[in-house]
């Protein structure tokens, strides 16, 4: 769902930009009402068993061994789904994954925010 917003070919570069994307997935999960924190939690446990990723997802292998255009197949497919159930799960991960991407300040050049604007007084 980041896509071209993290970086390109850097490894480590990359691996840190997830590891804070990940981190700032689960502030906003905790920040979420409780019954919204086990929608969430039964939905990555879902992902998380290899067969119901088989079927659900279509993703055979582990999440760290898909490759890219198969989790964005998946993830189209969830979209588009006509079960309203897959796309509403698919709309929670793309609002959870990048409301916390762009809640850190780093991020907001890239779209062109220039930040909350100073109170008046």
């Amino acid at each position: 769902m980041l896509g071209e917003a993290l970086p390109p070919s850097q490894a480590a570069a990359r691996a840190a930009a997830l590891d804070g994307a990940i981190a700032g997935v689960e502030t906003a999960i905790h920040g979420l009402p409780l019954a919204a924190q086990q929608e969430v939690q039964d939905l990555f446990g879902l992902l998380a068993l290899a067969p119901a990723r088989r079927f659900v997802a279509g993703v055979k292998d582990g999440w760290r061994e898909a490759d890219p255009a198969q989790v964005a197949a998946f993830l189209q497919s969830w979209r588009t789904h006509r079960l309203a159930t897959l796309q509403t799960a698919y709309l929670a991960l793309h609002d959870l994954i990048l409301g916390a991407w762009y809640a850190d300040a780093a991020h907001w050049a890239a779209i062109g925010y220039p930040g909350p604007l100073p109170e008046l007084s």
